[in-house]
């Protein structure tokens, strides 16, 4: 039985070893962290192409019942003018959008799923070390562990360092000029927003909430930054943070305001990151997935979905084929779509992005309703959402 190794423990890497032990495959998860958190990562969008993996898995009903379903996505200007409403989903089919989900319970869906296969899971490993040796590679973990496997599967996120054993010259991630910060409230008499999140483009900073049923406020801000201030965002507490945001979005619509003098608790703010092309995803038995090769910004809601998306293409060709062939070919049906969707959230982010220029503001407040009037109507987007992977299907390797 082919053994493969799996470095992260988040999305992608229970995901491919939960494929992976059904093509008949040993796998062993090995995560940096210490434990699960049930609070890290705050909370993300699973859309219908992550969604429909989920549902191969046997898992969807399970996270869509913790989730918040929201297949619009409704506009606002500074003003609280509604700008448009675009749809988390294709176009006319509010029965297939995104749904909305705190990170720590995916994680926990497919964590569960794969203790429950029989996958061993092991916390506080992190990797520091990956040899290759003829048909086996071995990887070095930073207490001093060691093992081997026929494969190795970098999970391992942005910074991962299997993409750098790959190969050294690999690009860094791109600083987006935008900060990421969210966090939970709840605000006396904030109504639900069933089947929707709600976006305010602010006077000085992007605003994104939501309200489930039980009145809890799940929200975001991008706040526009300079490229020389990401080393200095770990220097900035939680409560300065959150003074900062009160502060930014003081003269924007209710309920942004509101939102922000009910939310406690900390805040960490982290730069938004992306890796627009990498050229080399493998190297002999080692390959990477998810973020550690086509990191997005969450601002096309679609981080996640494509890290299922590589992982069931990934197991798919190693059941097909061997690794060398399997890798190469996971590669070829994988990038051209990834990086696609790469350069369609960074596009998304120069809308996000505030000048501090009144006119700038202006003028993106009257050229915003133009191009959102018949968004809910436009399908051009639908490819983001309709790519489907099916698990049956054989790759193009195993056919020749």
């Amino acid at each position: 039985m082919p053994r493969a190794l799996i470095i992260g423990g988040g999305v992608a890497g229970p995901a491919t070893a939960l494929f992976l032990r059904r093509a008949g495959w040993e796998v062993e998860i090995f995560e940096a962290a210490a434990e699960p958190d049930a609070y890290a990562g705050l909370f993300l969008n699973v859309a219908t192409n992550g969604l429909a993996v989920l549902e191969q898995l046997g898992l969807r009903d399970r996270l869509v019942a913790q989730g918040h379903p929201a297949p619009e996505m409704v506009m606002w200007s500074s003003t609280g003018k509604q700008l448009g409403i675009v749809p988390n989903g294709p176009v006319r089919e509010p029965g297939r959008g995104g749904v909305v989900v705190r990170r720590s319970i995916l994680h926990s869906v497919l964590r569960e799923a794969a203790l429950a296969a029989g996958i061993p899971f092991t916390f506080g490993t992190r990797l520091e070390q990956i040899e290759e040796s003829g048909a086996t590679v071995r990887a070095t973990f930073a207490d001093g562990r060691s093992t081997t496997g026929d494969v190795l599967i970098g999970a391992d996120g942005v910074g991962s360092r299997t993409r750098r054993h790959i190969d050294p010259d690999a690009p860094e991630p791109r600083f987006s000029r935008l900060v990421g910060l969210g966090g939970f409230a709840r605000v006396p008499g904030l109504a639900p927003t069933p089947g929707a999140q709600h976006m305010v483009f602010g006077r000085r900073s992007f605003f994104g909430y939501l309200v489930r049923e039980d009145a809890e406020v799940y929200w975001f801000a991008n706040v526009t930054t300079k490229e020389g201030d990401r080393a200095d965002l770990r220097t900035i507490s939680g409560e300065e943070w959150l003074a900062r945001l009160r502060d930014l979005h003081a003269d924007d619509p209710h309920p942004v305001p509101q939102i922000l003098a009910h939310t406690a608790g900390d805040l960490r703010g982290y730069p938004i990151e992306d890796l627009p092309r990498v050229p080399h995803w493998s190297r002999g038995r080692v390959v990477a997935i998810g973020d550690a090769v086509h990191a997005i910004s969450p601002s096309a809601g679609q981080g996640a979905s494509l890290a299922l998306e590589d992982s069931i293409t990934l197991a798919r060709c190693l059941r097909d084929a061997e690794a060398t062939t399997a890798f190469a070919e996971y590669q070829r049906l994988r990038q051209p779509r990834a990086e696609a969707v790469v350069r369609y959230a960074e596009a998304i982010n120069k809308q996000k992005r505030v000048t501090g220029s009144r006119l700038g503001i202006a003028i993106r407040d009257a050229m915003l309703p133009v191009f959102l009037r018949r968004a809910r109507d436009d399908t051009r987007n639908d490819w983001l959402y309709n790519h489907h992977v099916t698990w049956n299907e054989r790759t193009l390797e195993s056919g020749r």
